[in-house]
């Protein structure tokens, strides 16, 4: 529940929050409630303009799923054939309209209507990171178009954009740091003001029969209650493939042993290195294709998959399944070039259970684990925040409107706080500001510049009363 900016302290230390013998809980709260009000009001200050940008190119991410199915609908689908093509003769169809850079990746056509995808890397003009999807009609092997594809969920141009917008701004590596930054504040944001919600009278949050600033904070306080969990799930999902909080959440993961693990792509005994053509961009090593799918298809792997040609003569087919949508496929297999044999099998039921939460958690969060459900719920919940926002900067207004615009909370709550509570306090927020840079760090400029102002403010105000007095 995000509030409004505000400007820099007005002399009135008025506040709009009823007195603190009004406000019942236990007798710790009454000191922490303008601690909590100040940090939730302040910041705005520093995270609304971010959370505003996110929200919106989230919402838009959300329904570009939907989007891209019908601006893509001609490469996407196809007419229901009577019999598909061996997935070698769909890939030579697709290298042959296609003889440039090397072939990355086939994805089977997981569905009678659908394409097959034969993905090539090292294309001129195609991003680095990015590879061409061709795709072929996999019952007369034409092939249907080619765009530049995205991510283990295959975002086409649109979706590609819109993403790129709302976790960099386009602006790369550097620009990744907005995205840390609103994901890192979001859930302090949201658990300040649940804490001051219900630390309210009942009278006090009610929406009916209330005006003026009355009713805008109960639309904000009401809205950002009921929105809170999907905040929270947000800002937690996010930050687990961070810049900085993310390498720190892998760090622990993998201290704890629950690093998501891969198959192993190494070949096996005597027929390591044997194959000539592997690496080397051919359309097919060893076996063939054909053999290595039937193979996988042997162990269970059933579609959606992606086949992966080994990386250099002594590596492996991968086969990998890559649903996302509930319930979720991910079960991968090394096969042999040479043999047609699984030298290797794993099962996503056998990864740790951080390394399941942490795939459940993206994928919710991107919007594919519960299909377009999952992707109404992420667009209602951007739209929440969207909302919050303007109504933080509404009351900030309403606020401030009979004197200085936009009143500040008073400082010095902490000081209130009594050291039992205050030092544990303390003692949470260091360490969550060491695993979360973008919290701890803007938190600790902001604390050092307002207690700067606060000083020169008081430093003023002795000289002014000395003048008088003199």
């Amino acid at each position: 529940m995000t509030t409004a900016p505000s400007a820099p302290d007005a002399p009135s230390t008025t506040t709009d929050e009823p007195p603190q013998s009004s406000t019942p809980g236990p007798a710790g709260w009454a000191p922490l409630r303008p601690l909590v009000l100040r940090l939730h009001f302040y910041a705005g200050l520093l995270v609304a303009p971010f959370l505003l940008v996110a929200a919106l190119t989230g919402f838009l991410y959300a329904a570009s799923y939907q989007a891209e199915k019908i601006v893509y609908a001609h490469e996407l689908t196809v007419p229901v054939g009577d019999t598909a093509l061996p997935i070698s003769q769909q890939v030579a169809a697709a290298r042959k309209a296609h003889p440039e850079g090397t072939l990355a990746a086939v994805r089977p056509s997981p569905e009678s209507d659908a394409t097959t995808r034969v993905l090539l890397s090292g294309v001129k003009g195609v991003d680095a990171g990015h590879t061409l999807a061709v795709f072929v009609d996999p019952y007369t092997g034409k092939v249907r178009g080619s765009l530049e594809q995205y991510g283990a969920t295959g975002a086409l141009p649109l979706r590609t954009w819109i993403d790129e917008f709302h976790r960099d701004l386009q602006l790369g590596e550097n620009g990744r740091l907005y995205s840390e930054l609103a994901a890192s504040w979001l859930w302090v944001i949201a658990g300040g003001g649940l804490v001051l919600w219900f630390g309210r009278r009942r009278a006090q949050r009610k929406v009916r029969g209330t005006s003026g600033r009355r009713r805008t904070l109960g639309l904000h306080g009401t809205v950002g209650v009921w929105a809170a969990a999907g905040f929270f799930f947000l800002s937690a999902t996010g930050l687990t493939w961070s810049t900085y909080a993310g390498a720190n959440i892998d760090e622990l993961r993998t201290s704890l042993g629950q690093a998501t693990p891969s198959v192993s792509a190494a070949a096996a005994g005597e027929h390591a290195g044997h194959d000539s053509a592997a690496g080397t961009g051919g359309t097919e090593h060893g076996v063939g294709l054909d053999k290595i799918l039937a193979a996988a298809r042997a162990k269970g792997l059933g579609d959606p998959v992606e086949i992966v040609p080994p990386a250099d003569a002594s590596s492996t087919y991968v086969v990998k399944q890559v649903q996302r949508s509930w319930p979720e496929k991910q079960d991968s297999v090394a096969v042999d070039p040479a043999t047609g044999e699984v030298t290797d099998t794993l099962r996503f039921a056998d990864h740790p259970l951080l390394a399941k939460l942490t795939r459940w958690g993206i994928d919710a969060h991107t919007g594919v684990l519960f299909g377009l459900v999952n992707q109404i719920v992420l667009m209602a919940l951007g739209l929440s925040l969207v909302l919050l926002i303007v109504w933080g900067y509404r009351m900030w207004w309403q606020r401030g409107r009979a004197s200085a615009f936009g009143r500040p909370i008073p400082r010095g709550a902490w000081q209130q706080v009594p050291p039992q509570i205050l030092v544990p306090c303390l003692a949470v927020i260091a360490v969550l500001g060491y695993f979360v840079p973008l919290l701890g760090i803007p938190l600790a400029v902001f604390t050092a510049v307002d207690v700067v102002l606060g000083e020169i403010a008081h430093r003023r105000g002795q000289r002014t009363y000395g003048r008088q007095v003199a």
